[in-house]
């Protein structure tokens, strides 16, 4: 496993805090005191979930032109049709999954093609979960068209507290199923728009690995 360059500036930040917190106290206090000891175990543990945040796992990634799979970790919130107004402006099959702080924050494309569309929002910061989320709050939307002419098309999109979105594709990008293609910082959620004939894979509830659970089959 290894660390995401997003978390670089963060970990160094709060080691540095941490390290001025322990020094400052074991300064202050008398030799022996009990609060230093306690410090530096809660600082141990707070560097270690700032640590894990930013991990990156590895993992083995099974393409297929024919399917779609997941562009997080997280849970399956949402499984339903809908209509998509901002590109297809017609009924589209969605999938939502929620990101909570603790899940792997790596987003992967979910097919491989062409970038046909993207679109950065800025906007509100409403919890992930509320309905209004997928279209005022901050978000990217990103669209990608497969070698077989199918427009699958996906959002990051920022939360109450993840206010950081970072994307690393363009339009006119060709981009690999699997590949990372941007990070969001501190939970949130991602909406996939599938043709509606794509055959659901997932059930709600479910939990997903980001590049390797399979979310639908293409037709």
């Amino acid at each position: 496993m290894k660390l995401h360059k997003e978390g670089y500036t963060i970990m160094a930040i709060a080691a540095i805090i941490l390290i001025l917190i322990n020094v400052g106290i074991n300064m202050l206090l008398p030799e022996g005191y009990w609060i230093p000891r306690i410090t530096l175990i809660a600082s141990i543990f707070v560097f270690f979930l700032i640590v894990q945040f930013f991990r990156v796992p590895s993992r083995t990634v099974s393409k297929s032109e024919s399917q779609i799979i997941a562009p997080c970790d997280g849970k399956v919130v949402v499984i339903e049709e809908v209509v998509e107004s901002e590109y297809f402006k017609g009924p589209r099959r969605q999938i939502s999954i929620f990101m909570s702080p603790i899940n792997v924050h790596v987003n992967w494309n979910p097919v491989s093609g062409v970038i046909k569309y993207f679109k950065y929002h800025p906007g509100l910061y409403l919890v992930a979960w509320h309905p209004k989320s997928s279209t005022e709050n901050e978000r990217t939307t990103v669209v990608t068209e497969t070698s077989a002419g199918v427009e699958v098309l996906f959002r990051q999109i920022a939360g109450a507290a993840a206010r950081r979105i970072r994307w690393y594709v363009k339009e006119g990008d060709k981009v690999e199923q699997g590949t990372e293609m941007g990070f969001i910082k501190f939970g949130s959620r991602v909406d996939i728009f599938l043709p509606l004939d794509a055959e659901i894979k997932v059930n709600l509830q479910d939990k997903t690995v980001g590049s390797v659970t399979v979310l639908a089959e293409l037709k």
